[in-house]
């Protein structure tokens, strides 16, 4: 026999973390904006771990963003499943490298 159940919710694992509220969220993004902001200023890149869905939005959106404030397009690629980079993309004509002969 096949009950229904109403009203029922499933409840996070205990270890889960819990999700972040609006402002949180905002904060949070405004605090990595600024961090990896001012790291990819000093060195052209920054990696972040992103280990879930969620990490790996945020850090996307933080690129666009500071694409959106520099003028500048920032890239991000996966490093591996756990870590994403974000750098300064180079948007000059590519030429052709010497050869090495």
């Amino acid at each position: 026999m096949t009950r229904d159940l109403y009203n029922v919710r499933t409840r996070p694992a205990q270890d889960a973390p819990e999700p972040l509220s609006a402002e949180e969220e905002a904060r949070f993004r405004a605090l990595l904006f600024t961090e990896l902001g001012n790291r990819i200023a000093d060195e052209g890149w920054a990696r972040y771990p992103a280990y879930t869905r969620e990490d790996r939005r945020r850090l996307v959106d933080v690129a666009h963003r500071l694409s959106a404030h520099w003028g500048r397009r920032v890239g991000v690629e996966a490093e591996d499943e756990c870590r994403l980079r974000l750098f300064l993309v180079d948007e000059t004509p590519a030429t052709s490298l010497p050869s090495r002969s």
